[in-house]
């Protein structure tokens, strides 16, 4: 009996202290899942906070004067209910300098709350001309595309700048340089000065010929209109540089060659080089003379009833053996043209063949 109750009292107490145990196990096993809990809800409420903080909820413009906040704000592809990030904000300052009317321009978003500072570019008072006594106002003005009223940027007034410059150079001063300055008015003004420096024409200080054997570069500068500038000629215009006479003067130089039977010449290239100090341009003709002919067999051949050919060729100027002149050639088809003419051939076909 005693031994039995002992057993059972044993087992008792070891349920007892089973359960204790696991009661113990729970309650221990307890404390940190009710903690991991309440950080998951922190979590989970401080992420939906940072997601509503991330999307827009307003954009609003700061700093408008003459343009409408609406206006501005077409400018910009960010709209509420977008999500804000840093290359959001880029993309919006990227697009409100895209459109030159800004000087300056910020971005920053408050829990949501977008606010877009932006400073006006001003707008233009007046076109002022400083400087420029070769080329009068009358003929500087019409070049320049800014005018009152207008609102400056940057690159219109580089562009007309350019534009000056472009006119300068026409005239043949290839030294000529403008600076633009604003000078800041009351009331988000702006006057533009072009301090024009018109320095002298640019001259021709030299004239190179490349690859002539049968002429001198003298005999070939003579036929050229464009002349090297010397202190003898000094008033010269022809000394000046101008890109049409520059192709100008090649046409003179083939001329020049047909007439002494280079039939097949040809100007590679016309470099113009402008001075270091822009002040002169060293020219280069690269020329290729070609072979030397002669004429061989000349006659003239014609359908024309009243035409004698053998009377024809009689009276032509060019023999065979002569150095081939296409000057000649030329001014025989004229010759032989108006000749049908006075028969009543108006409209004769006077054509030169090679063989």
């Amino acid at each position: 009996m005693t031994d039995f109750a002992f057993a059972a009292s044993r087992r008792r107490n070891s349920a007892t202290r089973l359960a204790v145990g696991l009661l113990a196990g729970t309650m221990l096993a307890g404390v940190p899942v009710a903690a991991f809990a309440q950080e998951e809800t922190a979590t989970e409420a401080a992420s939906a906070a940072a997601v509503q903080a991330d999307v827009v909820r307003t954009i609003a413009v700061s700093g408008a004067q003459r343009l409408e906040p609406q206006t501005i704000l077409s400018y910009i592809k960010l709209r509420p209910g977008d999500t804000w990030t840093q290359a959001a904000g880029d993309a919006v300052l990227k697009d409100l300098y895209a459109t030159e009317l800004f000087s300056n321009a910020s971005v920053v978003n408050r829990d949501g709350n977008v606010v877009i500072t932006i400073v006006e570019n001003p707008v233009i008072n007046r076109i002022i001309l400083e400087g420029n006594k070769r080329i009068k106002n009358d003929k500087i003005l019409p070049e320049i595309r800014l005018s009152p009223r207008q609102i400056f940027t940057r690159s219109k007034v580089r562009a007309d700048v350019a534009r000056i410059i472009e006119l300068y150079k026409r005239q043949g001063r290839f030294a000529a340089t403008v600076e633009p300055k604003m000078v800041q008015l009351s009331q988000n003004r702006v006057d533009i000065v072009f301090e024009i420096s018109e320095g002298p024409k640019s001259k021709v200080r030299q004239i190179n010929i490349i690859g002539n054997d049968a002429f001198s570069d003298g005999e070939l500068r003579g036929e050229m209109l464009t002349k090297q500038a010397r202190l003898t000629s000094f008033f010269s215009s022809n000394t000046s540089y101008d890109p049409d006479r520059l192709a100008f003067d090649q046409q003179k130089l083939r001329q020049f060659y047909l007439t002494e039977g280079y039939a097949d010449f040809r100007v590679v290239s016309a470099v113009a080089e402008l001075t270091p100090d822009k002040r002169d341009f060293i020219i280069t003709y690269v020329v290729e003379e070609g072979e030397r002919y002669k004429f061989g067999e000349v006659d003239v051949e014609s359908q024309i009833r009243d035409f004698d050919d053998a009377s024809m060729t009689a009276r032509l100027p060019m023999q065979g053996g002569d150095w081939y002149d296409a000057k000649q050639v030329e001014d025989t088809v004229e010759q032989l043209s108006e000749l049908a003419g006075t028969f009543g051939y108006a409209f004769a076909d006077v054509a030169p063949e090679f063989s």
